[in-house]
């Protein structure tokens, strides 16, 4: 009865996780896909530099490339079909940017942003990006990318310590790179297909197959088998806020500077998953 119980309570806590850990980030991910995205997507087409990081280090991304960026991931909107529920998608992707991020996460990420300095957005960002480690090296393994895995291992150990517990990024800074892996790019890199684009209300923008994907890296996260659920519910909201935080300018300046904010996010996702399976 107890083992029952148990189980009971640990699917409970899985699916008020993927709520939390994915309902307030279908805003997020509009920001991400609209600025990140849309900037390091796939620059065989763009023709431009990639950025290594999503966060807004300096000012090297001014707002003349984000308006080139978005009109030339608009641009390219015609040569994907893998949206046949567009009408549908266009209608969440709008209550998540329209309601959810104007309303609840955008007012708290800005008094976050107010309230904590550059660095420490910066350092929970490391800090939680860190965790990801088993994720990352499991999907190197098995895409059999024997010098990404190691390179993740080696930067876990070296920000774990000498970066006091992934608060810096001293890997990086001595050039140890992320190799940045996830499930839904292993899948394909197997072989399997995209499936059609997919927008859900409280998700981000997926493809069928980068949201099974999703499932399995959520699976990977090492904390969420010993954590409290109070502890995990905190430490999500808590990352979301503060990414959408570190993320208000570029956000604000490319949904200003887009005509199809839509398009270009769902074109630049796609760019940027398939630029990824091919690397």
């Amino acid at each position: 009865m107890k083992t029952r119980c148990d189980f009971s309570i640990l699917r409970l806590w899985m699916v008020g996780l993927l709520a939390m850990g994915l309902s307030v980030t279908p805003v997020f991910s509009a920001t991400s896909y609209a600025a990140d995205e849309i900037q390091t997507a796939d620059n065989t087409s763009v023709g431009q530099e990639v950025m290594e990081s999503p966060l807004p280090d300096n000012n090297r991304q001014t707002a003349q490339a984000d308006i080139a960026y978005s009109m030339e991931m608009a641009a390219a909107g015609d040569d994907f079909d893998q949206d046949p529920w567009e009408g549908f998608n266009e209608t969440m992707f709008n209550f998540n940017r329209e309601v959810l991020d104007r309303y609840i996460l955008k007012p708290v990420a800005t008094a976050w942003d107010f309230l904590l300095p550059d660095l420490v957005q910066r350092g929970l960002h490391n800090m939680i990006d860190n965790l990801a480690v088993v994720r990352r090296v499991v999907n190197n393994s098995l895409q059999l990318k024997a010098a990404g895995a190691g390179k993740e291992l080696a930067r876990f150990t070296i920000n774990s310590t000498v970066g006091l517990v992934g608060f810096f990024d001293v890997a990086k800074e001595i050039g140890i790179e992320q190799s940045d892996e996830d499930t839904g790019q292993t899948f394909g890199v197997w072989g399997m297909g995209p499936g059609p684009y997919l927008v859900l209300p409280l998700l981000p923008p997926l493809t069928i197959r980068d949201g099974i994907g999703y499932l399995f890296d959520t699976a990977m996260t090492p904390y969420i088998y010993f954590a409290p659920w109070y502890a995990t519910f905190g430490g999500t909201s808590t990352n979301i806020v503060n990414e959408r935080s570190i993320n208000l300018d570029r956000y604000e300046r490319v949904a200003e500077t887009t005509v199809d904010l839509y398009s270009a996010v769902r074109n630049a996702y796609l760019q940027r998953r398939a630029a990824a399976i091919r690397q």
